[in-house]
This record gives structure tokens, sequence and C-alpha cells, in this order.
């Protein structure tokens, strides 16, 4: 049985308690900065997946402003859920992102070739500092 995605965040850095659960640090929905390109040296995709049963491939992905380029794709992850009440976490880490332009990017989620999810990131340029008067 396929399972669902219960979530996807994006953030900074992921840590682990060693009781098994999982800091997000710095989440965010945007990319607001003073300028492109960026160079993001660290984003991570964090997935929950649950009411499934079975071992999966999951790929994740980010596309460019275009809607069809990408701008990095993740490695296959496994998720592994034994019975239909288990839960598993996946966390993948993308290094040295150069965003070159505003824009909205997408981040894409695939379980066994199918998207399941789709969602936007926008990078904008943040408005120059007032001047001194």
């Amino acid at each position: 049985m396929l399972p669902d995605l219960q979530s996807s965040l994006l953030c900074d850095d992921v840590r682990q308690e060693r009781n098994g659960k999982f800091i997000l640090i710095g989440l965010f929905d945007v990319l607001a900065v003073p300028g492109f390109p960026l160079v993001l040296h660290k984003l991570c995709v964090v997935n929950r997946w649950v009411c499934g049963v079975g071992e999966f491939r999951q790929r994740s992905r980010i596309v460019k402003p275009d809607g069809q380029t990408a701008l990095v794709e993740g490695q296959d992850i496994p998720v592994k859920l034994p019975d239909n009440e288990a839960i598993a976490t996946s966390v993948e880490f993308f290094l040295n992102l150069r965003f070159d332009a505003e824009g909205t990017y997408w981040i894409e989620i695939v379980l066994e070739g199918d998207l399941k999810l789709r969602y936007p990131l926008k990078a904008v340029r943040l408005p120059p500092p007032p001047s001194p008067q």
C-alpha cells in the first residue's frame, strides 16, 4: 500500500535527539536576499510518510522558475514502512545551491516515479535600505 506524504518542509538544518525526535532549524518558505546570484550553503528537505506498507523509493528535486529545468535532483532515498501505523521521516541535504535569479522555484517530491507533491519556493530581491537623510 503506497504511503501518504504527511508533510514536506524546507529548513536550514536538522538535528535528531537521542529519543529519535527531529529538530528542524530555520524553517522557511521564501528566499529573501539583497541580490542574485545566491548560493545557499545548505538546504534541507524533510519529508514524513505515513499510512503505507512496504519499501519505497523517494526522490526530491528543485526545479527552476521555467517549471521544467532541474536546479538539483537528489538521490533515491529508501522509505520503509513495516505496517500501516509506521512513520518514516526522510531528511535530504542539498549543499551549495546556486539560485541565479529571482522567481518561483518548485520543490517536487516523487515516490516510485510518481509526483506526490509540488510546492513553490519564491526567491525575491529585498528592496535596498533607505538612504540616510
